[in-house]
């Protein structure tokens, strides 16, 4: 029963930090950017926390299913994302108010903010979806729960407590979610790598760096498409935005990156360690990480784990759905400072969670969904964000041309490579950055003449 304990705990405090959070709201700052008053230890943990979600831990331990060792390149190409937004966090915290759009619409004007408002308020709800699976999944295999239950249950929780508390409720549960998580995980790998006698080494035959289901190209795409979306993404954006000064941005960034490489070991070895003592897994319809959970773990250790998965999807949900919401509000509203935004930015929170539950009712992929949004925004906005962050701009009819051009071309080219032939579709990914690149340069040159 005390795992069951420990579950019902988690999820109460995560409830009853949104009501006492919600009483802290006294201006619109306070509850899009948590009143820009953040300090080391909450800008860390609610950026390990967002980034820590069921991509990073359920996707990464299922990766393991075809990659093995090599899956653990999908939290070091976050990390090294992390390290390329050090120096750049600093320009961010100091150029930004409360969303990327804001960002793209200084360099570019209204027309590439609204362009850039449309592409990541569709492209963020397939993150939303991905945490929400990542949580139906966690509950279906821990309780035998229905996947659909999962699903609605999982999804209330968020959206309430972030709903309701802001940034400032997202900001406080995602320090708390943080280390939780690390720790489960942490405290999970060490029993199972001191309880195990097989050496990790010997558990697969799919090795680091490059294997059969893994090779260099895979590793150009990754970093493309995923290492790219932290050096310019609006939810590690909109975390350096409450940060009190330049200063606590930067140094969370980096603190962060660093302790992604060795989490990255952990969750890497659990996936490894579970296909390889429960090789039913290939047909397991929850994740990796489950029968791990079930088979191996002491009661107490079970409810730990459960706490720790389901923090890490319910704060990356939470901070995507903050994020989105905010972004189409200020759309909406004409502006975050009018006294309609607060309103607006709640109903269109509880939409788009809704639309997210509807899609994962649908989609029961949490790497399918997740990487076919990060494309569509890498291919879009990357290139163009650098490029305003480093002074050049350049017209607002090629601006807006470079970002559906690059988003259009590199998300047809995802499709492919998830559906028909990977390296053809991987190519093509890698042409709508290049074509992006081209048109913002001919718009660069074209505004300077």
């Amino acid at each position: 029963m005390l795992k069951y304990f420990i579950i019902i705990l988690y999820v109460f405090s995560m409830i009853l930090t949104g009501i006492i959070s919600s009483r802290r709201i006294k201006t619109g700052s306070d509850y899009y950017v948590a009143g820009k008053r953040g300090n080391i230890w909450q800008i860390t943990g609610s950026l390990l926390a967002t980034i820590l979600g069921s991509s990073a831990i359920l996707g990464t331990a299922d990766l393991t299913l075809t990659q093995g060792w090599a899956a653990s390149w999908l939290l070091l190409c976050a990390s090294f994302g992390l390290f390329l937004l050090v120096p750049v966090s600093m320009l961010v915290r100091r150029q930004g108010s409360y969303t990327l759009p804001q960002m793209i619409g200084d360099y570019y004007g209204s027309e590439a903010k609204m362009i850039s408002s449309f592409i990541i308020s569709v492209a963020w709800i397939g993150i939303i979806a991905a945490q929400i699976i990542g949580a139906a999944k966690i509950l279906a295999g821990f309780t035998g729960l229905d996947y659909s239950i999962g699903v609605w249950g999982a999804g209330s929780v968020f959206i309430f407590y972030t709903v309701i508390g802001g940034q400032i409720s997202v900001l406080k549960t995602d320090l708390y979610q943080a280390f939780i998580i690390i720790g489960g995980i942490v405290l999970t790998a060490v029993y199972v790598y001191f309880t195990e006698p097989v050496s990790p080494v010997k558990m697969t035959a799919l090795k680091f760096p490059f294997n059969n289901g893994f090779h260099p190209f895979d590793l150009v795409v990754l970093i493309l498409t995923y290492s790219s979306t932290f050096v310019v993404g609006p939810d590690i954006y909109s975390r350096i935005f409450c940060a009190e000064n330049e200063i606590v941005a930067r140094r969370s960034v980096l603190i962060s990156a660093i302790i992604l490489i060795p989490f990255s070991l952990c969750i890497t070895f659990l996936g490894v360690f579970a296909t390889f003592k429960f090789p039913e897994v290939l047909n397991h319809n929850g994740s990796a990480l489950i029968p791990v959970m079930m088979n191996k773990l002491p009661d107490w250790g079970i409810g730990l784990l459960v706490a720790a998965l389901l923090s890490a999807v319910m704060s990356t949900g939470s901070t995507t759905l903050m994020t989105t919401s905010t972004i189409v509000s200020d759309t909406i509203s004409k502006g975050l400072e009018k006294s309609s935004s607060l309103r607006n930015t709640k109903i269109v929170m509880l939409v788009t969670g809704l639309l997210s539950i509807l899609l994962s009712l649908s989609v029961h992929s949490i790497i399918q969904s997740l990487l076919l949004a990060l494309t569509i925004f890498s291919g879009s906005f990357i290139i163009p964000t650098i490029a305003g962050l480093l002074g050049f701009t350049a017209s607002k009819r090629w601006s807006s041309a470079a970002m559906i051009t690059g988003g259009s071309v590199a998300l047809a080219g995802k499709i492919i490579s998830l559906n028909m032939n990977a390296v053809f579709g991987n190519t093509l990914i890698i042409i709508g950055f290049v074509l992006n690149g081209f048109i913002l340069l001919r718009g660069i040159r074209s505004k300077n003449n």
